[in-house]
């Protein structure tokens, strides 16, 4: 479109001009070659310098169509990857300057002289300026890039960090698990002969306790763990434990109501443990997030199916959008829910609170 613009301001060289042979070249060199001048900036000026300098050895006056070289001299300062040629060409058109207006404007040379050597220095700087721009703007998208991969890095070491986290506790169920075995099985040992009954409920539970244990090693095996580091071996809490941690938030200065409802059903450690912690950090983030004169509400419901965990604040403290992101207890609480086959959901509710959703399959625990 530049091109063809700068053909039809040239049209002028064609009427009645007697150098048209000469004319009409310098006019489609000129306009022609602005069809590749962001490709090839230094180029391009080159070839229309060198037309508008043949235009002055013909001493064919100016005409719309000179315009071609400031557009030339500004896509080189804007595209043009080396400064010298940008020097280069300010150079060379202020020489072109000086020349046409000496040849077609004589004795008043110096004081026709200020306007093209203006309008050639404003070229230049508005061609310097999208230069700048460019590259600030690149620069900004090269670290918004960056830190979305530092992001990602981030994200993916705090994920891998709470894995570890949780492969530890289920170390410690798997090993308290193990320990109830190795009573149970001395205390079948001893009373074996005295009372063979109740050495057989012993057994019994030992080969449950078994059953849960290598149920709960092959979720471990499953969770990326560094190197092991000490624990004791005392139980992790469990559903049974949310009303003490219930009542521990309150004391904190955070009401709390609990509601259980359903049938309750025996759960693996394991599970138990996943749905006390999604409780624990769930009612944290109320605690530091929601501000003063919030309220929660945590709710166990059990059916044949599913063991549904719900926690909720109102919203009536002090929220801001960007506190549910800052940190990792989401992304752990959905680790947890989905290592035992359930489902989760935490997000902002219509009444302008903030909802966390866990739901865990009874079926895939009973199997």
């Amino acid at each position: 479109m530049l091109a063809a613009f700068f053909l039809l301001l040239g049209g002028r060289f064609f009427q009645g001009h007697a150098s048209i042979a000469i004319a009409a070249p310098i006019v489609a060199v000129m306009s022609a070659s602005l069809v590749f001048r962001r490709r090839y900036p230094t180029s391009v000026f080159a070839v229309v310098a060198a037309a508008a300098f043949v235009q002055w050895l013909a001493n064919i006056p100016l005409a719309p169509v000179d315009l071609a070289v400031l557009v030339a001299l500004y896509t080189v300062a804007a595209y043009g990857r080396d400064r010298w040629a940008t020097v280069a060409a300010g150079s060379v058109a202020v020489g072109g300057v000086v020349l046409a207006v000496v040849r077609w404007h004589g004795e008043h040379a110096v004081g026709s002289m200020i306007l093209p050597a203006a309008v050639t220095a404003v070229a230049l700087a508005l061609g310097d300026d999208r230069r700048t721009r460019r590259a600030y703007f690149d620069g900004l998208e090269e670290r918004a890039e960056r830190l979305e991969r530092e992001r990602d890095a981030l994200a993916a070491v705090a994920a891998s960090a709470e894995r570890a986290r949780i492969a530890r506790e289920l170390h410690d169920v798997v090993a308290h698990s193990l320990s109830v075995m190795v009573a149970q099985a001395d205390g079948a040992t001893y009373a074996l002969d005295t009372d063979p009954a109740r050495a057989g409920r012993a057994m019994a539970t030992v080969a449950d306790t078994g059953r849960n244990a290598l149920t709960e090693m092959r979720r471990l095996l499953g969770v990326l763990r560094p190197t092991a580091t000490g624990g004791d071996l005392t139980p992790q809490p469990g559903v049974h434990e949310i009303p003490e941690l219930v009542a521990k938030v309150r004391g904190a200065g955070l009401p709390v109501n609990l509601v259980v409802d359903g049938p309750t059903a025996e759960l693996p450690a394991g599970m138990e443990l996943a749905a006390y912690r999604i409780v624990q950090e769930a009612l944290t983030n109320t605690l530091k997030h929601s501000g003063p004169g919030a309220t929660a509400n945590v709710a166990l419901h059990y059916d044949l199916h599913q063991l549904t965990v719900h926690v909720q604040d109102d919203g009536a403290g002090i929220r801001t959008p960007g506190d549910d992101a800052a940190g990792q207890g989401l992304a752990g609480m959905r680790e947890r829910a989905t290592m035992y086959g359930g489902t989760f959901r935490a997000g902002r509710d219509v009444e302008g609170g903030f909802a966390v959703t866990a739901h865990f399959p009874l079926d895939a625990a009973t199997a």
